[in-house]
């Protein structure tokens, strides 16, 4: 009777591990996932390669520059005969950020680019921004700029002064060219 209750115990316990587990994927398994998939461009980088000795930021843009910790960009271009796969992986980053953990920090378009801004964290302590970047006519991008206590103004900031600065943006180039970004 007692290897009966053993596994009857087991099998409860396997059962309810399967159940308490969470099915939906995140942002970053979905872009770990698709490291490997070819029909995707991928850059990875530290925020400490964008701070080069040549760039002309100022003390307070550096320490703003130091709250980015790393950036991730996944972007799927769009090729002839591959439309249908593109809706698809679409359709599951704005499911994965459809989530609550994603809060919206503002939605724009810009050159034929729907561009959706979402964060992670409080809003004066963001640990992490997503800005998703679509267009039925060259494909999508994801960029994910990994930080700790960003502020939305300074991170708004920010991008203003790296349009006027020199820093080393070429690791993102093909990207941007894209999408003229």
């Amino acid at each position: 009777m007692t290897t009966i209750v053993k596994y009857i115990t087991v099998a409860a316990l396997a059962l309810f591990s399967l159940m308490s587990c969470n099915t939906e994927t995140s942002l970053q398994e979905y872009l770990v996932a698709k490291q490997d998939d070819d029909a995707f461009m991928k850059v990875d980088l530290p925020s400490s390669l964008l701070d080069s000795e040549e760039s002309t930021l100022d003390t307070e843009q550096k320490d703003i520059l130091k709250t980015v910790k790393k950036v991730n960009v996944v972007a799927y271009p769009l090729k002839d005969g591959n439309l249908a796969e593109y809706h698809t992986e679409k359709d599951k980053v704005n499911t994965i950020l459809a989530d609550n953990t994603y809060k919206l920090l503002s939605k724009m378009k810009s050159n034929g680019m729907d561009i959706t801004l979402k964060y992670v964290g409080e809003e004066d302590a963001i640990d992490e921004v997503i800005v998703f970047a679509s267009s039925d006519e060259k494909g999508f991008a994801v960029f994910r700029l990994l930080g700790k206590n960003m502020r939305p103004e300074q991170m708004l900031q920010l991008v203003n002064s790296l349009d006027q600065s020199n820093v080393n943006m070429s690791q993102l180039s093909t990207i941007t060219n894209l999408f003229n970004l």
